[in-house]
């Protein structure tokens, strides 16, 4: 059983400069490599994009994390996850995701893993219930 973990996420931006660090637990932070957008303020990255990283990223390792608790083994992951947003400040509509996964085991196996995955993964439960989001606090400084 997976017990409670805090995590987090920041970022520091300036023109030219971004800086995106992820932390679990007392774990210290970890840097993402995301470049800054060209000239202009902001990450080369968006959080729609970001979004669908984590939505990929946590499928793949929880396909990982429950093959290993199955003794299914699996030699490798790709995920793709995808989504419309149909404007500024509009929330996505058809989030959707694709695996394929190389292993030796039955195809009916692996089919099976990869449904238990897809009830059990973390994100895509977040993403899938109605959960509130918080802007706990603002602090302007000035230059």
């Amino acid at each position: 059983m997976i017990q409670s973990m805090r995590m987090s996420a920041s970022i520091r931006n300036r023109i030219g400069e971004h800086v995106a660090e992820v932390a679990t637990g007392d774990a210290a932070p970890r840097t993402i490599a995301i470049p800054p957008r060209d000239g202009a303020a902001g990450s080369s990255a968006s959080g729609g994009e970001l979004l669908l990283l984590a939505l990929a990223t946590c499928y793949g390792n929880d396909v990982y994390r429950e093959a290993a608790a199955r003794g299914v083994p699996v030699d490798a992951i790709e995920v793709t996850a995808e989504a419309d947003f149909p404007a500024a400040g509009s929330p996505a509509s058809a989030v959707r995701y694709s695996a394929r996964v190389t292993s030796s085991a039955p195809e009916s196996v692996v089919l099976a893993l990869l449904e238990h995955t897809d009830a059990v993964a973390e994100i895509q439960a977040t993403v899938r219930t109605a959960i509130p989001v918080e802007l706990a606090s603002v602090v302007v400084v000035s230059p």
